[in-house]
């Protein structure tokens, strides 16, 4: 039926990977920093903003019911992470929610850890455009905070090697986001993952496709040496001891609970701690930044102020001394995945004849 001004509106279609790929409307390395870029802008400025809510289920649950409980001491060292979460944004002309399941238990079935499916809608009727597949879309936009913490935090320091603690997807975006923005600069990547096939596996993958070289490794004798370390892992606790770190290190923690106290107490102390938002990290509370407060009865939100703990998000440049440590947690902002699926969309519609 048509609307009062006598336009009939379209129902949304689905657009899948497979579509997306035999289109060719998947995003270049390039295409995708440009995205993530422009949305950075537009959140600093205010024009883009948006919201998370996170229902997290018991895994006591899971292993009593699902029928699969014989399969619960092979996780013991890993989070099920059994979650819905739901991220909500608009910017000027978009609007969109992603909608994510995942269980770490998906791997046993053959399925990805968590599936996302993106509802874009336009803006001012927020009526759905399409409904996109953006499970790797969402792996590819979490691996390019690696570019953005690289220039904020090492662009005036030597760089001797980088340590990459995981190796799924958002681990596998990590290296190409670096091979795309500081490769020229970057000799060695160290991959150590929860076994070790899986980091074998990403640094064949990647052999001869990055100008540094990338190796696996079993322990953390090489984490010394890491300039940048970057968490991207579903482990239930710390996956390195603070000792272990070079001690004027930048880290990334895209994961959960995988940095010990002390390396944020010694940080606070004589480096620099930050995040992506202060507010969203610290309701999450999921975090090894997040969790540090609250095991003391305090929040992220509240204290994070008084001790100068930095945002992503905030419109200021950071002014950091090369010589101290940095800490940065990054939970996930919708917005990113809003700019990531409106350049697919648009770029979708023109190669389609669409636009």
């Amino acid at each position: 039926m048509a609307n009062m001004l006598g336009i009939a509106p379209k129902s949304p279609r689905f657009i899948g990977a497979d579509e997306l790929e035999a289109m060719g409307a998947e995003l270049a390395i390039a295409e995708l920093h440009e995205a993530i870029e422009s949305a950075w802008l537009d959140i600093r400025s205010g024009v883009a903003f948006g919201g998370k809510a996170v229902m997290s289920l018991p895994e006591g649950d899971f292993w009593a019911a699902s029928g699969f409980g014989e399969w619960e001491k092979r996780f013991s060292g890993e989070r099920l992470g059994w979650k819905l979460s739901a991220l909500y944004s608009v910017n000027a002309r978009y609007g969109g929610v992603k909608v994510i399941g995942a269980n770490a238990f998906n791997r046993e079935r053959g399925l990805p850890r968590s599936t996302s499916t993106f509802v874009l809608m336009e803006k001012f009727s927020l009526r759905p455009l399409a409904i996109l597949d953006a499970t790797s879309l969402s792996s590819a936009r979490t691996g390019v905070y690696a570019s953005e913490v690289f220039r904020r935090c090492l662009r005036d320091r030597p760089v001797e090697s980088v340590f990459v603690f995981g190796a799924g997807p958002v681990a596998r975006s990590v290296v190409s986001a670096l091979a795309f923005c500081a490769g020229a600069r970057i000799a060695q990547v160290y991959v150590r993952s929860r076994t070790a096939r899986g980091a074998e596996a990403l640094a064949r993958d990647f052999r001869g496709r990055t100008p540094f070289r990338v190796e696996a490794v079993t322990d953390n004798e090489k984490l010394a040496e890491a300039s940048f370390v970057v968490t991207a892992t579903n482990a239930r606790g710390p996956v390195f001891d603070d000792h272990e770190l070079h001690p004027a290190a930048v880290t990334l923690h895209l994961g959960g609970d995988e940095v010990p106290a002390a390396t944020l107490q010694r940080v606070l102390r004589r480096g620099r701690v930050a995040c992506d938002d202060m507010k969203t990290v610290s309701r999450r509370n999921s975090q090894s930044l997040a969790l540090h407060f609250s095991r003391q009865g305090m929040t992220l939100e509240a204290v994070g102020p008084l001790l100068g703990i930095l945002e992503l998000s905030a419109p200021e440049e950071w002014a950091i001394d090369p010589q101290e440590p940095v800490s940065i947690t990054c939970v996930g902002l919708p917005m990113l995945d809003l700019y990531t699926v409106q350049a697919v969309y648009e770029k979708y519609l023109k190669l389609s004849g669409e636009a």
